[in-house]
Protein backbone atom coordinates (compact mmCIF):
# COMPACT_ATOMS: atom_id res chain seq x y z
CA UNK A 1 0.00 0.00 0.00
CA UNK A 2 0.98 3.61 -0.63
CA UNK A 3 -0.21 7.08 0.36
CA UNK A 4 -0.05 8.89 -2.99
CA UNK A 5 2.48 11.37 -1.55
CA UNK A 6 5.31 11.38 -4.09
CA UNK A 7 8.74 11.00 -2.52
CA UNK A 8 10.89 11.69 -5.58
CA UNK A 9 10.83 12.09 -9.34
CA UNK A 10 13.07 9.58 -11.08
CA UNK A 11 13.83 8.82 -14.70
CA UNK A 12 13.56 5.71 -16.79
CA UNK A 13 17.00 4.26 -17.50
CA UNK A 14 15.85 1.70 -20.05
CA UNK A 15 13.09 -0.78 -20.79
CA UNK A 16 14.16 -4.22 -21.93
CA UNK A 17 11.54 -6.40 -23.65
CA UNK A 18 11.55 -9.93 -22.23
CA UNK A 19 9.32 -12.43 -23.98
CA UNK A 20 6.04 -10.54 -23.83
CA UNK A 21 6.75 -8.45 -20.75
CA UNK A 22 9.56 -6.03 -19.82
CA UNK A 23 12.33 -5.31 -17.34
CA UNK A 24 12.24 -1.64 -16.31
CA UNK A 25 15.29 0.13 -14.87
CA UNK A 26 14.69 3.42 -13.06
CA UNK A 27 17.15 6.11 -11.94
CA UNK A 28 15.70 6.79 -8.50
CA UNK A 29 16.85 10.39 -8.12
CA UNK A 30 16.30 11.59 -4.53
CA UNK A 31 14.43 8.44 -3.49
CA UNK A 32 16.23 6.90 -0.51
CA UNK A 33 16.99 3.28 -1.39
CA UNK A 34 19.38 2.59 1.49
CA UNK A 35 16.85 0.44 3.34
CA UNK A 36 15.28 -1.05 0.23
CA UNK A 37 15.47 -4.81 -0.28
CA UNK A 38 14.76 -7.27 -3.04
CA UNK A 39 11.04 -7.88 -3.28
CA UNK A 40 10.05 -4.47 -1.92
CA UNK A 41 7.18 -2.64 -3.58
CA UNK A 42 7.83 0.68 -5.30
CA UNK A 43 5.13 2.71 -7.03
CA UNK A 44 6.20 4.04 -10.44
CA UNK A 45 3.68 6.55 -11.81
CA UNK A 46 1.15 4.89 -9.53
CA UNK A 47 1.90 1.32 -10.61
CA UNK A 48 2.99 -1.01 -7.82
CA UNK A 49 6.12 -2.85 -9.00
CA UNK A 50 8.34 -5.38 -7.24
CA UNK A 51 12.02 -4.46 -7.13
CA UNK A 52 14.17 -7.29 -8.48
CA UNK A 53 17.53 -5.55 -8.36
CA UNK A 54 19.40 -2.50 -7.07
CA UNK A 55 22.51 -0.76 -8.33
CA UNK A 56 23.35 2.32 -6.29
CA UNK A 57 20.62 4.85 -6.96
CA UNK A 58 18.91 2.63 -9.54
CA UNK A 59 16.43 -0.19 -9.23
CA UNK A 60 15.00 -2.72 -11.65
CA UNK A 61 11.49 -4.19 -11.77
CA UNK A 62 9.67 -6.59 -14.04
CA UNK A 63 6.50 -5.25 -15.68
CA UNK A 64 3.94 -7.89 -16.65
CA UNK A 65 2.00 -7.89 -19.90
CA UNK A 66 -1.11 -7.04 -17.89
CA UNK A 67 0.52 -3.92 -16.43
CA UNK A 68 1.86 -2.89 -19.84
CA UNK A 69 -1.62 -3.15 -21.35
CA UNK A 70 -3.51 -1.44 -18.50
CA UNK A 71 -1.14 1.47 -17.73
CA UNK A 72 1.09 4.04 -19.41
CA UNK A 73 4.33 2.23 -18.52
CA UNK A 74 4.59 0.65 -21.96
CA UNK A 75 4.74 4.09 -23.56
CA UNK A 76 7.69 5.30 -21.47
CA UNK A 77 11.12 5.70 -23.01
CA UNK A 78 14.63 6.28 -21.73
CA UNK A 79 14.75 9.55 -19.80
CA UNK A 80 11.00 9.73 -19.13
CA UNK A 81 10.31 11.29 -15.70
CA UNK A 82 8.33 9.12 -13.28
CA UNK A 83 6.76 9.67 -9.86
CA UNK A 84 8.19 7.36 -7.19
CA UNK A 85 6.98 6.25 -3.77
CA UNK A 86 8.15 3.46 -1.48
CA UNK A 87 5.49 1.31 0.17
CA UNK A 88 4.16 2.76 3.41
CA UNK A 89 5.17 1.43 6.82
CA UNK A 90 3.08 1.25 10.03
CA UNK A 91 4.70 4.49 11.21
CA UNK A 92 4.15 6.37 7.93
CA UNK A 93 2.03 9.53 8.07
CA UNK A 94 -1.00 8.95 5.85
CA UNK A 95 -0.88 12.35 4.23
CA UNK A 96 -2.81 11.34 1.11
CA UNK A 97 -5.21 8.40 0.99
CA UNK A 98 -4.82 4.63 0.86
CA UNK A 99 -3.49 3.74 -2.59
CA UNK A 100 -3.00 0.16 -3.73
CA UNK A 101 -0.85 0.80 -6.80
CA UNK A 102 -3.32 -1.20 -8.91
CA UNK A 103 -4.20 1.07 -11.82
CA UNK A 104 -7.86 0.97 -12.88
CA UNK A 105 -7.45 2.65 -16.24
CA UNK A 106 -5.75 5.31 -18.33
CA UNK A 107 -7.15 8.83 -18.60
CA UNK A 108 -6.24 11.78 -20.80
CA UNK A 109 -5.52 15.40 -19.87
CA UNK A 110 -7.93 17.54 -21.89
CA UNK A 111 -7.28 20.95 -20.35
CA UNK A 112 -4.57 22.72 -18.37
CA UNK A 113 -4.96 26.31 -17.18
CA UNK A 114 -3.73 28.66 -14.48
CA UNK A 115 -5.94 29.09 -11.42
CA UNK A 116 -4.37 31.78 -9.18
CA UNK A 117 -1.06 30.19 -8.06
CA UNK A 118 -2.36 26.71 -8.78
CA UNK A 119 -2.85 24.89 -12.05
CA UNK A 120 -6.18 23.29 -12.89
CA UNK A 121 -6.25 20.10 -14.92
CA UNK A 122 -9.31 18.57 -16.55
CA UNK A 123 -8.93 14.83 -17.14
CA UNK A 124 -11.17 12.50 -19.13
CA UNK A 125 -11.49 9.09 -17.51
CA UNK A 126 -12.64 5.92 -19.28
CA UNK A 127 -16.44 5.76 -19.23
CA UNK A 128 -16.40 2.60 -17.10
CA UNK A 129 -14.58 4.47 -14.30
CA UNK A 130 -16.82 7.55 -14.23
CA UNK A 131 -19.21 6.07 -11.64
CA UNK A 132 -16.36 5.74 -9.12
CA UNK A 133 -15.28 9.40 -9.29
CA UNK A 134 -17.09 11.78 -6.94
CA UNK A 135 -16.82 15.49 -6.22
CA UNK A 136 -14.46 16.04 -3.25
CA UNK A 137 -13.55 12.37 -3.33
CA UNK A 138 -10.02 11.01 -3.68
CA UNK A 139 -8.33 9.87 -6.87
CA UNK A 140 -4.78 8.84 -7.72
CA UNK A 141 -3.28 10.33 -10.91
CA UNK A 142 0.11 8.93 -11.92
CA UNK A 143 0.61 7.92 -8.31
CA UNK A 144 -0.37 11.31 -6.84
CA UNK A 145 -3.14 11.45 -4.24
CA UNK A 146 -5.50 14.25 -5.30
CA UNK A 147 -8.93 15.65 -4.44
CA UNK A 148 -11.57 15.78 -7.16
CA UNK A 149 -12.86 19.35 -7.43
CA UNK A 150 -15.74 18.68 -9.77
CA UNK A 151 -17.17 16.03 -12.08
CA UNK A 152 -18.84 16.40 -15.46
CA UNK A 153 -19.75 13.05 -16.94
CA UNK A 154 -16.51 11.12 -17.43
CA UNK A 155 -14.41 14.27 -16.96
CA UNK A 156 -13.15 15.58 -13.64
CA UNK A 157 -10.95 18.49 -12.62
CA UNK A 158 -8.21 18.83 -10.03
CA UNK A 159 -6.25 21.81 -8.71
CA UNK A 160 -2.51 21.35 -8.25
CA UNK A 161 -0.85 23.63 -5.71
CA UNK A 162 2.68 24.93 -6.45
CA UNK A 163 4.47 22.41 -4.21
CA UNK A 164 2.78 19.39 -5.79
CA UNK A 165 3.35 20.84 -9.24
CA UNK A 166 7.09 21.16 -8.67
CA UNK A 167 7.55 17.92 -6.70
CA UNK A 168 5.89 15.65 -9.28
CA UNK A 169 5.82 15.07 -13.02
CA UNK A 170 2.73 17.27 -13.36
CA UNK A 171 4.86 20.38 -13.94
CA UNK A 172 5.58 19.08 -17.46
CA UNK A 173 2.17 17.46 -18.05
CA UNK A 174 0.44 18.65 -21.21
CA UNK A 175 -2.92 18.42 -22.95
CA UNK A 176 -3.28 15.07 -24.67
CA UNK A 177 -0.99 13.26 -22.23
CA UNK A 178 -2.15 9.90 -20.90
CA UNK A 179 -2.15 9.34 -17.12
CA UNK A 180 -2.66 6.35 -14.86
CA UNK A 181 -5.83 6.49 -12.75
CA UNK A 182 -6.67 4.61 -9.57
CA UNK A 183 -10.09 5.23 -8.06
CA UNK A 184 -10.82 5.13 -4.34
CA UNK A 185 -10.65 1.50 -3.22
CA UNK A 186 -13.78 1.96 -1.08
CA UNK A 187 -15.85 2.71 -4.20
CA UNK A 188 -14.64 -0.48 -5.88
CA UNK A 189 -15.60 -2.74 -2.99
CA UNK A 190 -18.87 -0.96 -2.28
CA UNK A 191 -20.05 -1.73 -5.79
CA UNK A 192 -19.19 -5.42 -5.44
CA UNK A 193 -20.98 -5.61 -2.09
CA UNK A 194 -24.13 -4.00 -3.46
CA UNK A 195 -24.15 -6.38 -6.42
CA UNK A 196 -24.32 -9.32 -4.03
CA UNK A 197 -24.86 -12.62 -5.81
CA UNK A 198 -24.93 -10.82 -9.18
CA UNK A 199 -21.21 -10.12 -8.79
CA UNK A 200 -20.53 -13.82 -9.47
CA UNK A 201 -22.33 -13.80 -12.82
CA UNK A 202 -20.11 -14.14 -15.87
CA UNK A 203 -21.41 -10.89 -17.34
CA UNK A 204 -20.53 -9.02 -14.16
CA UNK A 205 -23.28 -6.55 -13.38
CA UNK A 206 -23.80 -2.90 -12.73
CA UNK A 207 -25.32 -0.61 -10.14
CA UNK A 208 -28.86 0.23 -11.29
CA UNK A 209 -31.74 2.20 -9.74
CA UNK A 210 -33.58 -1.06 -9.12
CA UNK A 211 -30.57 -2.52 -7.32
CA UNK A 212 -30.17 0.58 -5.13
CA UNK A 213 -33.87 0.62 -4.21
CA UNK A 214 -33.69 -3.08 -3.31
CA UNK A 215 -30.93 -2.21 -0.83
CA UNK A 216 -32.84 0.68 0.72
CA UNK A 217 -31.55 3.59 -1.39
CA UNK A 218 -34.19 5.57 -3.24
CA UNK A 219 -37.22 7.86 -2.94
CA UNK A 220 -39.13 5.38 -0.79
CA UNK A 221 -36.24 4.67 1.62
CA UNK A 222 -36.94 5.56 5.25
Amino acid sequence: MFTGIIQAVGRVGHIEPRGGDSRLTVEAGALDLRDAALGDSIAVNGVCLTAVGYDGARFAADVSGESLSRTTLGALGAGSPVNLELALQPTTRLGGHLVSGHVDGVGEIVERCADARSVRFVIRAPDRLARYIAEKGSICVDGISLTVNGVDGAQFDINIVPHTLEATTLHTARVGQKVNLEVDVIARYLERLLLGDAAAQAAGGAITRELLERHGFGPNAS
